[in-house]
């Protein structure tokens, strides 16, 4: 038997203002793009902002529908925006805030698992990591890349005959 230890950095910060003046938009926009969520069954709304090696930052916003699995996440809502308004782009840093109850999310919530493989495979389609922030009211993690998110990842490569 071989026992391996995965390890995941995640840095927390206690105010968006340790961010640089970049990151600092990013989050503002994620954050006052919430009320564009449509959540009107588990009152969960979620918005996420990608900023794009072009300049540009895209968002998008929680979708829900009475069938629930037809609605998508934040997370994936705002990345294929990006994927198909803006292919040449890297995505270089996603934010995300969760609202609920009247307020933001006191702790950061990260990206389910869907969302997750999503977001790691436009990291390999650009070869670029992606830079995670999670916003929450008392708390904002960072994560350098989104393979931190899902180390024991799924990828094109099991797909290739051998």
């Amino acid at each position: 038997m071989i026992q391996k230890e995965i390890v995941t950095k995640v840095l927390e910060f206690d105010s968006e203002s340790e961010f640089n003046k970049q990151d600092c938009d990013l989050i503002k926009i994620a954050k006052a793009n919430i009320n564009h969520s449509y959540s009107p069954y588990s009152k969960f709304s979620v918005s996420a902002s990608i900023q794009l090696d072009n300049d540009e930052i895209v968002s998008g916003t929680n979708q829900e529908n009475a069938a629930y699995p037809s609605g998508l996440c934040a997370e994936r809502v705002a990345m294929f925006y990006a994927n198909s308004k803006f292919p040449e782009a890297k995505p270089l840093t996603i934010a995300i805030a969760a609202y609920t109850n009247n307020d933001f999310v006191d702790v950061p919530i990260p990206p389910c698992g869907s969302c997750r493989q999503v977001l790691l495979e436009s990291e390999i389609r650009y070869q670029s990591p992606i830079r995670v922030i999670l916003i929450g009211k008392s708390k904002i993690f960072l994560l350098e890349n989104v393979k931190s998110l899902l180390p024991l990842s799924f990828d094109g490569d099991f797909l290739k005959a051998k």
